[in-house]
Order: structure tokens, then C-alpha cells, then sequence
């Protein structure tokens, strides 16, 4: 059994994931103790976990403190998202990399003081934003990362020091480059990609919300129950089986802006599909527009990660585990009269 550390664990998907632990630990007994670390929590979180830290990654001491306690394994989501770290570019190098340089120094000293033994098993969460145009249909696992943005290069430069740490055998770890998370619960939030949830939630939920790009442009997609099993498998995979190649393109659905408006109508009508406003936003375009439109993934399928196959789906699952009951209510009413 593993003692974990959630690094972000106050975000939806550091929630998400601390949750499926837990089911996790009571049907297997895999994990023994699970620590989450953030700036803060939601009032509504998780508080069932053995201990909720506060705390900043940017100073040295908390990150000396956090890696002096040696958990078996460490889940890193905590990150100053794209769009954020596109117009904050000094705050988004400082907590995207150099807080991680910080860490795996801790790692490092941690393994070393212990005569070798302490080796943590440490997963990462990266994006697709590693990889920039020209794409020629979807990113193969041989594509070349040539980031367009600035939170794509930060994400670039943490998966080059996690291998080169993990080569030295100072940790065992592994990056996931993420699609999408779709559909995000709670508020909308900085990242340039936010909009993507934002149309489907906020509809359901009876709010107006802004599409800045056109309903033509592709991306790709998973939900938050497959992110944190994402997180949950590379926890436990045996990263011999990587050959040196650390970071993976994690399964996902690609379809068009226009894919996902027409799945919602077709579960929520049109009366709901009204909500959304069309007003173009040329920083937004810019950044997502750089960004790749599919996986191909063939490595990560082979290793066991799932995701859904279809965008509604992933739009069930947001209905089943996150619209608030008295939305859901209304929605099953509307679809069966």
C-alpha cells in the first residue's frame, strides 16, 4: 500500500482523483493514505482525507517539508493554466517550472539521504499544448514538441526534467499529456480552454455563455472521471514498460465545436443550445488554435488507459456526476415528457 500526495488537490480534477481513491482504497486497498496540497479548497470538497496542507509552491521550505515526507507516490496537477501564464509569463514559468525544479531537488536529497531506497513513483500533469502546428491530422507518439505558448513550453521543459530525474533514478516518474477535461464542474475558470466546458455547463445549468471561437474548430476531449483514472493507472503502471520515453498522449474524443453544440441539443434542446453567444475573442482563437486536434494515443491504449469514445458521452457523464440534481430533474422532464 502507498502513501499519496495530491500537489493541486483543492482544483476538479485533484478532487476528482482524491475521490477515486478513495473508492479505489476501499475495493482494493491499494492506497493507504491520501494528502492533498493546495492554495485552497472548495467549501464542498473532499474532507474525509487524512489532511488538507496549504500552502504555495513557490517557497523553497514548504516544497523541502512536503518531499521530507517521503510519500510512495506524488500526483502533480497544480499549475498556472494557459491562458493565465500567456499574460502572466514571469508567475507562469515560476510555479509551472521552476517551483518543480525545486521539488525534484527535494526528491533528490530525500533519495540520496536515504542511501537510495526513497524512490517516489511521480505523475504529472502535462497538455496538449506541448506540440504546435503544422498538424497533418491527429499527433502521433512520434510527433515533435514545438510549443506555441508560453504554458506549453513550461509543460515541455517539466517533462525534460522528469526524465532526466527519473533516468538518474532519483524518482520514477511519468507525464501525461491531457486533452481537454470536458465537462468541468463548478465556475469558469483562466485557462484558454475554459470556454469548452463553459458552453455545455452553464446552458444546463439555465446561464448564458460566450463562444469566442468558431464552431468549425476541432479539439479533443475526456471527462474528469477519465482524467483521474488517468492519474490513478500511471500510479500503479510499471514504467519499465515506457523504454525510456516518459510521457505519454493520453486517449481522448475529437470532434468540432459545432459536434458538441448538436450533442447538447440533442439531450437538452434548443431552448437550452440559445444560451450560448457567439463573440469572438482573438486571444483565446490564438492560443487553442495552436493547439493540436487529436491523439492518436497508440502507446497509452497499449499501456491500459481508456477514455470515452463519443462527446456525449462525455456530456452523460457531466450529467450523471456534476449537474445539480434540481437542473437534473428538469433536464429528465424535458426528455421524457
Amino acid at each position: 500500500m502507498s502513501r499519496t500526495l495530491i500537489v493541486g488537490g483543492g482544483g476538479m480534477v485533484g478532487q476528482k482523483l482524491a475521490a477515486t481513491l478513495m473508492s479505489t482504497n476501499q475495493s482494493h486497498e491499494s492506497v493507504s493514505h491520501i494528502d492533498l496540497f493546495d492554495l485552497s479548497y472548495p467549501d464542498n470538497g473532499i474532507d474525509s482525507v487524512a489532511s488538507q496542507m496549504t500552502g504555495n509552491l513557490v517557497d523553497a521550505d514548504t516544497l523541502s517539508q512536503l518531499a521530507s515526507a517521503r510519500y510512495e507516490v506524488i500526483i502533480h496537477l497544480a499549475a498556472i493554466v494557459s491562458g493565465d501564464a500567456e499574460k502572466n509569463f514571469d508567475l507562469g514559468w515560476q510555479v509551472n517550472l521552476f517551483s518543480l525544479w525545486e521539488l525534484l531537488r527535494c526528491l533528490k536529497s530525500e533519495h540520496e539521504t536515504s542511501n537510495e531506497l526513497y524512490r517516489p513513483r511521480l505523475v504529472f500533469a502535462s497538455t496538449t499544448g506541448t506540440y504546435g502546428p503544422p498538424f497533418e491530422g491527429p499527433v502521433s507518439d512520434r510527433h515533435i514538441c514545438e510549443p506555441q505558448s508560453s504554458y506549453g513550453a513550461q509543460k515541455v521543459c517539466a517533462e525534460m526534467l522528469i526524465s532526466d530525474f527519473s533516468r538518474k533514478g532519483y524518482i520514477d516518474g511519468i507525464a501525461l499529456r491531457l486533452p481537454t477535461i470536458c465537462v468541468r464542474p463548478g465556475k469558469p475558470n483562466k485557462a484558454a480552454s475554459s470556454f469548452f466546458s463553459n458552453i455545455i455547463r452553464e446552458p444546463l445549468n439555465g446561464r448564458s455563455a460566450v463562444l469566442p471561437v468558431t464552431r468549425d474548430l476541432h479539439h479533443m476531449f475526456a471527462s474528469p472521471k477519465s482524467a483521474a483514472q488517468f492519474f490513478v493507472h500511471a500510479s500503479q503502471l510499471d514504467t519499465e514498460l515506457l523504454n525510456g520515453r516518459r510521457a505519454l498522449n493520453m486517449p481522448s474524443v475529437t470532434c468540432s465545436i459545432g459536434d458538441q453544440i448538436n450533442a447538447l441539443r440533442k439531450i437538452a434542446g434548443d431552448e437550452v443550445v440559445k444560451l450560448i453567444e457567439e463573440v469572438p475573442d482573438p486571444f483565446v482563437h490564438d492560443i487553442v488554435s495552436t493547439w493540436p486536434t487529436g491523439f492518436e494515443a497508440t502507446r497509452a491504449r497499449e499501456l491500459g488507459f481508456k477514455s470515452e469514445s463519443s462527446f456525449e458521452e462525455i456530456l452523460q457523464v457531466y450529467i450523471e456526476d456534476d449537474l445539480p440534481q434540481d437542473q437534473n430533474d428538469t433536464l429528465r422532464r424535458k426528455t421524457n415528457p
